[in-house]
């Protein structure tokens, strides 16, 4: 059987916070994971249409997720949120065809990581 979700990519780097991925065959999004970044844009640029968000979580400088925000798919409307350690940035599309830039903050992370159905029901609770 075909999975017809959307995809979720995620690059986790070795210092990224424990978080509970709801990769379960039941969940909402369908989670890959990523071991770099270059593995993580690659996959981005060879199937964007099936690409729903990008998450970089401490897989990345600062500088390569603004160079990559720079690069993305024309047809890529998706978001991409960029977190490292206690810094954390999502890029959005726009009505005028654009993208914005938002600061988060940890809490902002934790709402939009909950919101999107990307963590377990028990990290929710937490």
């Amino acid at each position: 059987m075909r999975d017809i979700r959307r995809i979720t990519l995620i690059g986790r780097g070795t210092t990224a916070a424990p978080r509970s991925w709801d990769a379960s065959n039941q969940s909402a999004n369908r989670i890959i994971f990523v071991n770099t970044f270059s593995i993580l844009t690659g996959a981005l640029h060879h199937a964007s249409q099936d690409v729903e968000r990008l998450v970089i979580d401490g897989a990345a400088t600062e500088s390569e997720f603004l160079d990559l925000l720079t690069t993305l798919p024309a047809g890529f409307a998706g978001d991409v949120l960029f977190m490292d350690g206690e810094r954390a940035f999502l890029s959005t599309t726009c009505r005028s065809g654009g993208r914005l830039l938002h600061a988060l903050l940890p809490t902002d992370v934790q709402f939009y990581l909950d919101a999107q159905r990307l963590v377990t029901k028990e990290s929710i609770a937490a």
